[in-house]
C-alpha cells in the first residue's frame, strides 16, 4: 500500500448517509463509525520481524512512484484492457479483505458505520467523500455515490500517459466492489463515472446492487480472470450464458442449457490461478488430474475444461468410480458383449466408447481396485479397449480427465495405487483450493446460489442478515462449496417470502460456528487459546491457567477480578505463541499494539512465555 502525504481522511461526513430498516429511512449516527483513532489502533509495526499488521492482515509500504512504474509496465506489456482487469481484481481482493477485517474488528457496528470506516483512505490510496449511501434492508438493495480526491491511480496514470478518454481508477473501483459485496453479502457493481485522468475536476464513483444496473456484462468481464468464468447475475435466471472468444460458434456460448448452479464463480487469487491453468491446458489433449478436498468443484472444472476445449462438440461422459462395484467397473468402462456373463442379454458400449471424440471424466479415481487400475492403464497406453467377453480391440479417441480427494503419491507409497498409472494421469495436475482459502469468493457464491434457489423454488428472499454474512466469512466450511450451496438452499427454503435469511434458518444440523468469545481448549498438555467452540462441548481441561484459577477461587469462596482474567488470557496467549506478540494478538483477536499495551501494563516483556 502507498502512504498518503497528509491526513488519513477517515472521518468526513457525507450529506446523504442513510440506512433503511424495514423500509423506513433513518439517518446514521455521526459517531457510529469506527473513528480515526479506532482504525489507527489496528495498525502495528514490527520492524524486527519485517512485518506491518493491519489487525490480522500483513501490509506493506510502497513508494507511490514505484506503484506507478509497476502500473505502467503492466499496461505496456499486457495492454490497457487486460491491465484494467488485473487491477480491478486486485482491488476487489483488497476491498473484500478490508471488509472482513472490519466485520471481525467491529462486530457490533451496523453496515453504514462500516462503510464510513473507509480503510482505503487510511491506507493512502485516496481521500473519500461520500455523497450518498442508501441501503434498504427490506429489499436488500444498495445505492451509493462517492467523490475520490487525490487518487494515486489517477495521479500516476496522468504522470505516465497524460489525459485520456477513459476512467483509470481501476483498483479503487474493484475495491469498492469487493468491499460492498462482502459487507452486504450480495454482488455490488461500482463504476467510475468521472475521473481526473479524463480532465474532470474530481473522480466520482457510483456503486449499486447488481440488479439496479441495466447491464453488468462489461463489469463482470473485468472482474473475471477468464472469459469462461460465470457471472453471478443480478437477475434470477435458470441458466447462465457466458461468451467465449476464439472458439467455434457451437462452443462459443457455454452453459446455455446447463444448470445455473454449475457455473464457475469467483474472483479470488486462488480461484483465478486455477482458471488460468485450465485455460492453458484446454487447447491440448493432455490428461488432467484435478486434486482437492471433497466439495471444491472438481467436476465443474472438468466440465468447463471440456467446454472450452477443441472437443466441445463431442460427448462429455462422467464416471464416479466410487459408486460402481469392483465387479462391474470393467463392463462400465469398456462395455460388454452379449452372453459374456449371466444377464448380459445384449451388447452395450462402455463409457470409453460413449466418450469417443470427447472427454471421459473419472471422478474419485483413487478408489479403483488394482485390477481395474491395470485395465485402465492399458487403455490409456494403447488407446484401445476390449469389451468384456469380446474378442477384438476397438480404438477410441478419448481425452481422460481424472479427479481425486486423496493424495495419490501417498497411495503409491502405500502400495494401494499403481505408480505407472499415477504418472499416466498426472500429466497436468490442477489443485483446486478449499473454500477457506478463497473466502473472498464467498459473497459472490452466496449471491449466486441465492439467485439459483429462489428461481428453482419460486421464492423471493432478498438477501442475508449481517450476522449470516459474518458467520459465513468466519466459518471454515469443511464441506467446501457443496456445503455453502446446501446452506443457502436450506436458507431459501426456511426463510419467509420477501424476508432475509438469518442464522436460525441455516446452522441447524450440528455445524460448529466460532463464538464471539475466546475459549480455552487443551492440546499436547498445554493450554491453547482459540476463537472456536469445542466440537464435543466438553469442559476444557482444568490444567488451563484460567480455568484452574476460576475453579480454585470458586472452591475457596474468593472473588476474581476481570483484570486477573485478562492477565491470565494474555499470559497464556504469549506462552502458546512462544513470546511472539503478533501471533499472540491474532490468537486473542486484538491488534499487536493492544497486546503490547497489556503486556506493558502487566510488566511482561516480549519473548516471555507463561
Amino acid at each position: 500500500m502507498t502512504k498518503s502525504k497528509g491526513r488519513a481522511a477517515a472521518g468526513e461526513e457525507g450529506p446523504e448517509f442513510s440506512a433503511s430498516q424495514s423500509g423506513d429511512h433513518a439517518s446514521a449516527r455521526a459517531d457510529a463509525r469506527p473513528s480515526l483513532s479506532d482504525i489507527s489502533a489496528c495498525l502495528s509495526f514490527s520492524p524486527d520481524d519485517g512485518y506491518i499488521w493491519l489487525n490480522d492482515q500483513r501490509m506493506i509500504l510502497m513508494h507511490g512512484n514505484a506503484f506507478g512504474a509497476l502500473r505502467r509496465e503492466l499496461i505496456d506489456s499486457l495492454g490497457m484492457e487486460k491491465a484494467r482487469g488485473l487491477f480491478t481484481r486486485l482491488g476487489y481482493i483488497a476491498g473484500a479483505r478490508d471488509a472482513r477485517m472490519e466485520q471481525a474488528r467491529w462486530p457490533d457496528a451496523d453496515l453504514s458505520a462500516l462503510y464510513k470506516a473507509r480503510l482505503h483512505s487510511f491506507e493512502g490510496m485516496v481521500k473519500v467523500e461520500p455523497v450518498r449511501f442508501n441501503f434498504d434492508q427490506k429489499n436488500g438493495q444498495f445505492d451509493g455515490e462517492y467523490l475520490w480526491n487525490h487518487s494515486i491511480e489517477a495521479d500516476e496514470h496522468i504522470a505516465a500517459y497524460g489525459l485520456g478518454t477513459a476512467a483509470t481508477c481501476w483498483m479503487l473501483t474493484g475495491y469498492a466492489m469487493g468491499h460492498g459485496s462482502t459487507l452486504l453479502g450480495h454482488l455490488v457493481i461500482a463504476r467510475e463515472v468521472s475521473c481526473r485522468s479524463m480532465g474532470d475536476s474530481v473522480c466520482r464513483l457510483i456503486a449499486k446492487s447488481a440488479e439496479l444496473w441495466d447491464d453488468i456484462t462489461e463489469d463482470m468481464r473485468r472482474l473475471n480472470a477468464e472469459d469462461f468464468v460465470g457471472s453471478p447475475a443480478g437477475s434470477r435466471a435458470s441458466s447462465v450464458v457466458v461468451p467465449v472468444t476464439g472458439l467455434k460458434d457451437s462452443a462459443g456460448m457455454l452453459a446455455q442449457n446447463a444448470p445455473y448452479h454449475a457455473a464457475m464463480v469467483g474472483a479470488s487469487a486462488a480461484f483465478n490461478a486455477a482458471c488460468h491453468q485450465l485455460r492453458r491446458v484446454a487447447g491440448t489433449d493432455a490428461t488432467v488430474l484435478f486434486t482437492g478436498e471433497s466439495g471444491v468443484g472438481k467436476e465443474v472444472f472438468a466440465n468447463m475444461l471440456h467446454r472450452i476445449s477443441t472437443r466441445a462438440e463431442n460427448p462429455f461422459v462422467a464416471v464416479n468410480c466410487a459408486a460402481i462395484p469392483d465387479t462391474l467397473i470393467e463392463s462400465e468402462l469398456f462395455g460388454v458383449e452379449r452372453g459374456a456373463y449371466t444377464g448380459a442379454v445384449a451388447s452395450r458400449p462402455g463409457r470409453f466408447e460413449r466418450a469417443d471424440g470427447g472427454t471421459l471424466f473419472l471422478d474419485e479415481i483413487g478408489t479403483l481396485s488394482p485390477i481395474a487400475q491395470g485395465k485402465l492403464l492399458r487403455a490409456l497406453q494403447e488407446g484401445e479397449i476390449e469389451r468384456v467377453g469380446g474378442s477384438r480391440s476397438t480404438r477410441v479417441d478419448v481425452r481422460v480427465v481424472a479427479a481425486t480427494n486423496v493424495d495419490l503419491r501417498q497411495a503409491v507409497r502405500d502400495g494401494s495405487f499403481r505408480e505407472d498409472l499415477f504418472y499416466r494421469l498426472n500429466v497436468f495436475p490442477i489443485r483446486l483450493p478449499p473454500l477457506r482459502a478463497r473466502k473472498d469468493d464467498i459473497p459472490l457464491l452466496m449471491n449466486h446460489f441465492l439467485n439459483y434457489y429462489c428461481d428453482k423454488y419460486h421464492r423471493r428472499v432478498v438477501g442475508f442478515t449481517p450476522a449470516v454474512i459474518r458467520a459465513f466469512l468466519s466459518y471454515e466450511f469443511p464441506g467446501n462449496i457443496r456445503e455453502l450451496q446446501n446452506l443457502v438452499e436450506r436458507g431459501v427454503i426456511s426463510a419467509e417470502d420477501d424476508g432475509v435469511i438469518d442464522l436460525p434458518n441455516l446452522f441447524t444440523s450440528g455445524e460448529t460456528l466460532p463464538p464471539d468469545v475466546l475459549s480455552i481448549a487443551m492440546g499436547a498438555g498445554k493450554g491453547v487459546l482459540r476463537n472456536a467452540q469445542t466440537e464435543t462441548g466438553e469442559v476444557p481441561d482444568p490444567s488451563s491457567g484460567l480455568l484452574q484459577m476460576l475453579l480454585q477461587t470458586q472452591g475457596d469462596g474468593k472473588s476474581i477480578s476481570l483484570e486477573e482474567i485478562e492477565r491470565t488470557l494474555v499470559e497464556n496467549a504469549v506462552s502458546v505463541s512462544n513470546g511472539n506478540y503478533s501471533a499472540a494478538a491474532r490468537l486473542l483477536g486484538i491488534t499487536r499494539s493492544q497486546l503490547a499495551y497489556r503486556c506493558e501494563k502487566y510488566k511482561m516483556s516480549e519473548g516471555e512465555g507463561g
